[in-house]
């Protein structure tokens, strides 16, 4: 493993080198920067892979949506459509992307959703479809560089935090560490709930050699109760576990810990399912003759729930998992400060 690290570590320089000439490019004013009259919030990472950048936003959400007319933004990614679009009811997970249409169902009639690429040019066509907007929050818009939010929100996991990882292909990081001074805050997900004081003042310490003297809060996610697809389906027999997430680790420890956990069928983060991924569980179901419950995340219920696979999902009891994020203290601070941010930009 350290021979391949070694290996790799001259596309890591190469891949720093190219960004920090991109980064230096805006931040010299050489390439532009767009502001927009409206409040824009933006839920980024430094890292690939699943840092909790939806539970954020779904947070953002909740406290923004019955307040303010608010829009999210998406790349939609590995959607099968390219261009604006504005999520309604006849899309699907290959039209606009698993979490735009996980949002879309589950506050379709508390925010608008929307997906495009070019976020630049799909802002001012959200601004004119829906000039009363007060809030957009842009999902995934941290090395969204070409705009620039009235608050920038870092997430940092706390078994993989940004500040003991590397970059691309040698680690997992988008762009060097140092990137984290361009965010407003920083919170730490996936927390355990009892995260001692002293490893958070240590944590914090070292978020902010490289964020500044910005604040830092942690957060855990809260998983919630079961939601059956079908309303009235019994909850008995052993679980059967199907996860497309990109760490699908605590859901499994969660649910081994709660439920008989018979098998757990891991595919990788944002997997499109295919009618053979049905048939395989189905044969596997067949084989084992014992009564049994399915169950899977949020996200991949998006995918999951179309008519391409209704025999399977008619066939067997399907429940899914929903996620909050919740802080593990000063929740009401982060909200004043999320709230200050939209007053503030209304009076500007």
């Amino acid at each position: 493993m350290n021979v391949l690290k070694l290996l790799l570590y001259p596309f890591a320089a190469i891949y720093n080198g190219v960004m920090r000439i991109r980064n230096h490019l805006y931040d010299s004013g050489q390439k532009p920067t767009f502001s927009f009259e409206t409040a824009v919030i933006s839920v980024g990472n430094l890292n690939v892979g699943g840092s909790g950048k939806t539970p954020m936003v779904e947070y953002l959400i909740n406290l923004l949506g019955s307040r303010f007319p608010t829009v999210t933004l998406s790349r939609g990614y590995r959607r099968e459509t390219t261009g604006y679009r504005i999520a309604g009811s006849e899309d699907t997970a290959r039209s606009i992307g698993d979490e735009p249409l996980q949002m879309f169902r589950k506050f379709g009639d508390l925010v608008h959703v929307a997906v495009g690429e070019d976020r630049v040019f799909a802002i001012p066509n959200i601004l004119h479809e829906f000039p009363d907007t007060r809030v957009l929050l842009l999902d995934d818009a941290l090395q969204q560089r070409s705009i620039k939010p009235n608050l920038s929100i870092l997430l940092t996991s706390a078994d993989r935090p940004f500040y003991g990882d590397y970059l691309l292909p040698f680690g997992r990081l988008r762009e060097s560490r140092s990137g984290a001074r361009r965010a407003d805050v920083v919170v730490v997900t996936k927390c355990s709930e009892d995260l001692e004081e002293s490893v958070q003042g240590e944590m914090t310490k070292r978020i902010r050699r490289y964020a500044g003297d910005k604040p830092v809060y942690f957060s855990k996610i809260s998983y919630g109760e079961l939601v059956p697809m079908r309303k009235g389906t019994p909850f008995s027999g052993e679980v059967i576990l199907i996860t497309g997430i990109a760490n699908a680790g605590p859901i499994e420890s969660y649910c081994a810990a709660r439920f008989s956990l018979l098998h757990h069928f891991r595919f990788a983060d944002h997997h499109k399912y295919t009618l053979a991924n049905l048939q395989e569980l189905d044969r596997f179901i067949r084989r084992h003759e014992k009564e049994v419950v399915l169950l899977t995340t949020e996200k991949d219920m998006a995918k999951l729930d179309c008519p391409e696979f209704e025999e399977f999902m008619a066939r067997w009891k399907w429940f899914y998992l929903p996620i909050r994020q919740v802080f593990l203290k000063d929740g009401s601070k982060f909200d004043a400060m999320v709230l200050d941010t939209v007053q503030r930009a209304a009076q500007s």
